[in-house]
C-alpha cells in the first residue's frame, strides 16, 4: 500500500507543480531524458541478469502484440461504420494500442508484485511495447498520415535506443552469471530513480479536455485498451497454457494506460492530438483503478 500510495502522490505533485509553481520550461524534457536515457537502462541492467529463464516468456511479449493489432483491426472497422475520419482511426490505434508499460507499468508492477514483477514487466516494455512503437507505430503514423515509412529510420531508432542496448548486454551478462556486487549496488540506486521521476513527468503532463464528438471514440477507446485488450491476453494466456505471475504480468501490462509517446506520436504526425491527449490523461486515471482491480480478480 505505501508504494501504491507513492504512485498517486507522484503523479499529484507532478500536476500541482505543472499547473501552480510554473517550473522552468524544458523541465519534463528533461526529467524524461533522464529517466529513458540512465534510469531505465540501469533498471535493465540490475534486472534482466537475473530474470528466470522459462518457456512461458513469450506471453508478455505477445500480449503487446495483441493489443496493438487488435486494436488497430478494431477500430479500422469500427472507423468505416461509424465514418471517423483517418487521423482519428490512426489516433485510436496509437493511443489504444500502446500502453504505458514503463513509465506507469514498472512502478505498478513492482508495488503490486515486487522486483520480480517489474522483471516481467521490463521483459513485456523493452521486447513488445518499445519495438511496436518505433516500428509499427510510426508505420502506423506515417500511413493514416499519407507519409511513407522510412524503415532504415525505424530500425536505426530501435537499434540505438539505450535501454535496448542495456537489454542486450543483460542477457549476455546474465548468461555468463551475472554482475559483480559492486556493480549491482550502482544500477540499483539509479534505477530506484524511475518510478518516482517518471510518474512526477506523467503528472505534469496531464490534460483532459473533451471536445465536440469526441465521447463516443473516448469511450470506445479506452474501453479496448482497459478491458477487452487485457480479457483477450488473458484467454490467450489461459488457453496456450501460461499461469502464474507470468500470465498475472502479461495482462495487466496489456490494460495499462495509454502511452505517452504514443500521444506524443500522434500529435506529431497530426493524427487528431487532442483526442489522443484526452485519452492519455482519462486512460491515467483510470487505470490506476482497473489495474489493481484486475489484479485482485487475477489472484494476485
Amino acid at each position: 500500500m505505501g508504494t501504491l500510495l507513492l504512485l498517486f502522490v507522484c503523479l499529484l505533485l507532478g500536476a500541482l507543480v505543472a499547473r501552480y509553481a510554473k517550473p522552468p520550461a524544458g523541465t519534463v524534457h528533461g526529467i524524461n531524458w533522464w529517466v529513458i536515457n540512465i534510469a531505465l537502462p540501469a533498471l535493465v541492467l540490475e534486472l534482466v541478469p537475473k530474470l528466470r529463464i522459462d518457456a512461458q516468456l513469450w506471453f508478455p511479449v505477445a500480449a503487446m502484440w495483441v493489443v496493438f493489432f487488435g486494436g488497430w483491426l478494431l477500430f479500422a472497422t469500427l472507423g468505416r461504420w461509424l465514418g471517423w475520419s483517418r487521423e482519428r482511426i490512426g489516433a485510436l490505434t496509437l493511443v489504444c494500442g500502446l500502453g504505458n508499460t514503463s513509465f506507469m507499468g514498472y512502478p505498478m508492477m513492482q508495488a503490486l508484485h515486487g522486483k520480480e514483477g517489474l522483471a516481467l514487466a521490463v521483459v513485456a516494455d523493452q521486447l513488445g511495447c518499445f519495438p511496436l512503437l518505433a516500428s509499427a507505430g510510426v508505420a502506423v503514423a506515417s500511413l493514416y498520415a499519407g507519409k511513407v515509412p522510412q524503415p532504415m529510420v525505424i530500425a536505426r531508432r530501435i537499434l540505438t535506443f539505450p535501454s535496448f542496448l542495456a537489454l542486450i548486454l543483460s542477457v549476455i551478462v546474465g548468461a555468463l552469471g551475472g554482475w559483480p556486487a559492486m556493480l549491482d549496488s550502482v544500477f540499483t540506486p539509479i534505477g530506484a530513480t524511475l518510478t518516482p521521476l517518471a510518474l512526477f513527468s506523467v503528472g505534469m503532463q496531464f490534460k483532459f479536455h473533451l471536445g465536440e464528438r469526441q465521447l463516443s471514440a473516448l469511450t470506445l477507446g479506452l474501453g479496448w485498451k482497459l478491458l477487452l485488450a487485457p480479457l483477450a491476453c488473458w484467454l490467450l494466456g489461459t488457453a496456450a497454457g501460461v499461469g502464474g505471475l507470468t500470465l498475472t504480468v502479461g495482462v495487466l501490462q496489456a490494460g495499462m494506460a495509454p502511452m505517452i509517446s504514443a500521444a506524443i506520436l500522434a500529435d506529431e504526425y497530426k493524427l487528431e492530438p487532442s483526442l489522443a491527449n484526452t485519452i492519455l490523461g482519462a486512460g491515467i486515471v483510470l487505470s490506476l483503478v482497473t489495474v489493481p482491480l484486475g489484479n485482485l480478480l487475477l489472484g494476485g
